[in-house]
């Protein structure tokens, strides 16, 4: 007998002041029975992260074909292409020849470094690629607010951002392994 997935309800308020982009998302987020806890909390904080009216979640981790999130054009050109956890350079390689942008938001800590040592010289060829990596606390911690209905605020400020429920916060500061030179629109 298959396993279902576990569906998470969840109010996101976005205020991110860098973009000034303020905007209320009701999303639910479907937790495939292989995914992790932590995986499903960055995955959250990868929409809060780059909030767009368009940007949704992929099937999931079983796909091969989708990102964990994405954004496309009206056009239905892939604009940005988000990767959670440490996927394998091929699969980061193709995904910036399909899109405007990539993001990659790895997470593990000491895996998460072992992942950025083996593949960081092969991914500085992407110029359209982002690698920001959440510490292992910061992730944890974010684990901490998981509930199946969810009201969040996330205030995004230069380059941090809060996540919070009613009674928790959570700071959460990227650390930037990779940028483009310059910014991709």
């Amino acid at each position: 007998m298959a396993l279902n997935s576990t569906i998470y309800k969840v109010e996101l308020q976005v205020s991110d002041m860098d973009r000034h982009y303020y905007a209320t998302h009701a999303l639910t987020l479907a937790r495939h029975p292989s995914e992790t806890e932590e995986r499903l909390m960055v995955r959250l904080l990868a929409f809060a992260l780059h909030a767009d009216e368009r940007l949704e979640f992929g099937k999931g981790i079983s796909d091969e074909d989708e990102p964990a999130l994405w954004r496309k054009a009206y056009t239905d050109e892939i604009e940005l292409w988000i990767e959670v956890g440490q996927p394998d350079e091929t699969r980061i390689r193709k995904a910036c020849g399909r899109s405007r942008q990539v993001v990659v938001i790895s997470y593990g800590g000491n895996a998460a470094e072992i992942w950025w040592n083996k593949n960081a010289s092969a991914l500085a060829r992407n110029k359209n690629l982002t690698v920001l990596d959440i510490p292992a606390a910061t992730v944890a911690e974010l684990v901490a607010l998981l509930q199946r209905g969810m009201r969040l605020q996330a205030l995004i400020q230069d380059g941090q951002l809060q996540l919070m429920n009613e009674t928790d916060a959570v700071a959460v500061d990227p650390l930037r392994r990779m940028a483009p030179t310059e910014t991709v629109n």
